[in-house]
């Protein structure tokens, strides 16, 4: 695969919302440690929310597709999740305009595009403890990888492990952002759920690349 188009994409948000269904206790009993306990039961809401919106065709247009992602989250995802998983989404879906398809380089733009979303809105800096822990090197090896003419699913499944390193990374640090900086030195020893949310969101990318079943 060269390109992504609809299709794929919404796969991508299928499968990340199966994921979250899955591992919603996890990420809610990771919140519970250093949060409101809410992250999981949330966003596994949120996600359900958006595939009931999207249904079985996918849009026309990329835009379409990941702004009305986007859209739903804000209006369903109640804490701080929806309005930074939204504005990802919405600035992904900006980014890649009004095509059916993309090719790696789009699809690195959009993320990153997706990427400074949240920075704009929540101002995070790496090892805050925040998903921009995970997002940053996922979207960062998914840029490298697409500019050195690297498959597109080995360059996903690349970002993939990125962000699952970024998410262990968070174990031991002190939040500097949100509710678990409220903690101070307690907050060291869990891992933020949010980057776990952010690692489950490009494994399910990675997969649906790589059409895995």
């Amino acid at each position: 695969m060269t390109t992504v188009g609809t299709a794929t994409l919404q796969d991508w948000i299928g499968r990340f919302s199966a994921a979250v269904a899955e591992k919603k206790d996890w990420l809610t009993e990771l919140d519970s440690a250093i949060g409101d306990a809410d992250h999981g039961a949330n966003m596994s809401r949120g996600m359900t929310a958006v595939v009931e919106k999207l249904g079985d065709t996918a849009p026309a247009t990329i835009d379409e597709l990941l702004k009305g992602v986007g859209m739903t989250l804000v209006s369903s995802v109640g804490g701080a999740s929806g309005p930074l998983y939204g504005t990802f989404f919405l600035r992904t879906g900006m980014t890649a305009g009004a095509v059916a398809e993309l090719d790696g380089a789009g699809l690195a733009a959009a993320l990153r595009a997706g990427l400074e979303g949240i920075v704009a809105r929540g101002k995070p800096e790496a090892g805050d403890k925040t998903m921009f822990d995970a997002m940053a090197p996922a979207v960062e090896v998914f840029e490298n990888g697409v500019q050195r003419g690297i498959p597109l699913a080995e360059v996903a499944a690349g970002a993939a492990r990125a962000a699952e390193a970024g998410r262990d990374a968070t174990l031991p640090l002190v939040a500097r952002k949100g509710r678990a900086s409220y903690l101070g030195e307690r907050s060291a020893g869990h891992l933020d759920p949010g980057a776990a949310s952010t690692a489950l969101l490009f494994d399910a990318l990675a997969a649906a690349i790589a059409g895995d079943s």
